[in-house]
């Protein structure tokens, strides 16, 4: 199976306010639009290597809202995304090595400038793996390129995701058979490209506080860039 690092999702409160912090700390924020379920709207922090950060508000309450229940835990990195070849054919593959995820479900958002776009997703068994998400659109049209990559505080790209995982092994197996590895390998071969994916379990005290708070999921994120640790 052959995947990129496509984004990050972190929910926020207010989505005028964190276009504000996030400007603040040095980075071009771009509105992307509301989602064709009228639930939520976003902005995005777009960078030269390709993947991206989504900072995503509800805009009503949506108790159906896969992501709704995160609103109780409060702002933060909630879910992730990794961007597949085909994506039918990628979910097929994911089934054939014990990884049942659904899909492909159509989705969509209208950007402000009026600009319709398209997607599929294909959604994890499990609330430690990423979700899949393949255009129907050009990505070129989802993803702001250009001046919208370049940031005051030098960010380039995500060198590292961390993952806070329930379980370290089943997690670990989980990967390998995702990614395409051999069993036995070290957790240190999880990439995607040049981002490093880490999983970290039970233990750590900031993990627990996650699991306990908003279970499985991205934890952290380290981004790449000149004046950025």
């Amino acid at each position: 199976m052959s995947y990129q690092l496509d984004h990050l999702v972190i929910l926020v409160h207010d989505l005028a306010q964190a276009h504000s912090d996030y400007t603040a700390q040095g980075f071009t924020v771009t509105l992307g639009g509301a989602h064709t379920d009228g639930a939520t709207h976003n902005a995005l922090i777009s960078f030269a290597e390709g993947s991206y950060l989504e900072l995503i508000a509800f805009l009503r309450d949506a108790p159906e809202h896969r992501w709704w229940r995160h609103t109780t835990a409060g702002e933060g990195l909630i879910d992730w995304a990794l961007l597949p070849g085909n994506i039918t054919a990628e979910i097929a593959a994911a089934h054939a090595v014990g990884l049942a995820y659904t899909g492909p479900d159509g989705g969509g958002r209208r950007r402000p400038d009026g600009q319709e776009l398209r997607w599929q997703t294909g959604l994890a068994p499990s609330p430690d793996l990423p979700f899949l998400c393949a255009d129907l659109t050009a990505r070129s049209l989802r993803v702001p390129a250009g001046p919208a990559q370049q940031h005051a505080n030098g960010a380039t790209g995500i060198a590292e995701v961390v993952i806070a995982v329930a379980d370290l092994a089943a997690s670990a197996a989980r990967y390998r058979a995702l990614l395409g590895l051999p069993p036995t390998a070290p957790l240190e071969s999880l990439k995607l490209g040049e981002t490093i994916l880490r999983l970290v379990g039970p233990g750590d005290s900031a993990v627990d506080a996650q699991l306990a708070a908003r279970g499985e999921g991205p934890h952290a994120l380290v981004v790449r860039g000149r004046e950025l640790a």
